[in-house]
């Protein structure tokens, strides 16, 4: 009796080892009570600049119905012209656009490209307004999560924001050492910014945003293999262990009477 309670205390003290504990996949912790936990500094949000091989779709409003009518035939308005195809950024930075020269909008914002448009335009058409967007707003999830490619449908978007529509990290991710991997110009080669998202000094850090043509790359812990996703699963692999066990030691005992 002695050795089966030895066993069987081993075996629980194993198992508790196996679960997912909040202090592994927990998020917002305190890194004041926590000192393995990192402290990052907080720094101003600055706003998406266009790269290289970013697309745009604009939208010229004009009063002119003549004007309107030869910029966009097919339209039924003639007052609200706009144009459905994106346009690339090329590798000088310049985009073009009908009726303008090339643009070079490299390294602006959206509203600075914006207000590039509108004053190209305006020197055609008087009473022009445009409205721009970036086409490619889309960030990338690979990894120990949903991957797939998502739309970035606010400014400001943060990380948890960015996981909670692709549906969180598995509990296996590991959140130590998530990766960010955000594209550079001038052939420079891809910044990877590596954090631990289970900190709270997160918010307003440099890795808190989530940017156009990000990756967010989460690898998967090496003791996940060992790990049980839920306490039900916990207690179902204590049960099913002792019933094995149960079973072992009377099949012993019954050889041996």
């Amino acid at each position: 009796m002695r050795k089966i309670q030895i066993i069987l205390f081993s075996l629980m003290a194993i198992c508790m080892t196996s679960c997912y504990s909040h202090r592994s996949i927990g998020y917002l912790q305190d890194p004041a009570k926590h000192k393995d936990l990192p402290v990052y500094d907080s720094v101003p949000y600055e706003p998406y600049r266009i790269h290289v091989n970013d697309e745009i779709i604009y939208r010229v409003i004009t009063l002119d119905a003549t004007l309107a009518k030869s910029l966009s035939p097919n339209k039924n308005s003639a007052y609200d012209v706009q144009y459905a195809n994106s346009y690339r950024v090329h590798d000088d930075g310049t985009i073009d656009l009908p009726y303008l020269k090339p643009l070079k909008i490299i390294g602006l914002t959206e509203q600075e490209a914006q207000d590039t448009l509108r004053k190209a335009f305006r020197e055609i058409i008087p009473d022009a307004d445009v409205k721009l967007a970036l086409y490619n707003k889309t960030f990338s999830v690979v990894g120990d999560a949903h991957a797939g490619r998502y739309f970035i449908y606010k400014e400001r978007m943060n990380i948890f924001q960015a996981l909670a529509m692709t549906g969180d990290v598995f509990n296996s991710g590991d959140r130590k050492h998530i990766r960010i991997i955000r594209p550079r110009d001038n052939g420079q080669e891809p910044e990877v910014l590596e954090f631990d998202i289970r900190t709270n000094s997160i918010i307003d850090s440099k890795y808190y945003y989530v940017y156009p043509n990000d990756v967010i790359y989460v690898a998967r812990t090496k003791d996940s293999f060992y790990k049980v996703p839920t306490y039900t699963g916990f207690l179902a692999l204590i049960t099913s262990s002792v019933s094995l066990l149960t079973t072992v030691l009377n099949y012993v005992a019954n050889i041996y009477k």
